[in-house]
């Protein structure tokens, strides 16, 4: 993987960082592994970054670990410029649906505290 920077990434509060120091080791060394794709390929494969349906603007980081789903919302703001907001384990089919509102809830806080 090349090391030329094509998006910057940026932790939203410490929601993530909170979420990340909790996970096992494995689990935080292929969370910097998938950012690292993120931020330096092109075209990151849906696997791992993908823009969810019906949001406005949010998108998903994937992370699997054995038999374990890892998903971190995130949202662009300038272009390239990726921010992280909250992560959880995925642990039914379907997404819960207070961690898409939280996300929003936190983009919107982003925007408007950037605004000021």
């Amino acid at each position: 993987m090349k090391d030329n920077f094509i998006r910057d990434i940026f932790y939203y509060k410490n929601h993530y960082l909170v979420f990340f120091d909790r996970l096992k080791p494995e689990v935080q060394k292929k969370f910097n592994w998938t950012l690292q794709l993120i931020a330096t390929v092109d075209r990151v494969p849906e696997k791992y970054f993908k823009h969810l349906t019906g949001t406005n603007g949010l998108y998903e980081i994937r992370v699997e670990v054995g038999t374990d789903i890892y998903r971190v919302f995130s949202f662009f703001d300038k272009g390239q410029l990726v921010i992280l907001v909250n992560g959880f384990q995925k642990k039914t089919q379907k997404t819960p649906k207070a961690e898409f509102e939280f996300a929003e809830k936190l983009k919107k806080e982003y925007f408007y505290e950037k605004d000021k």
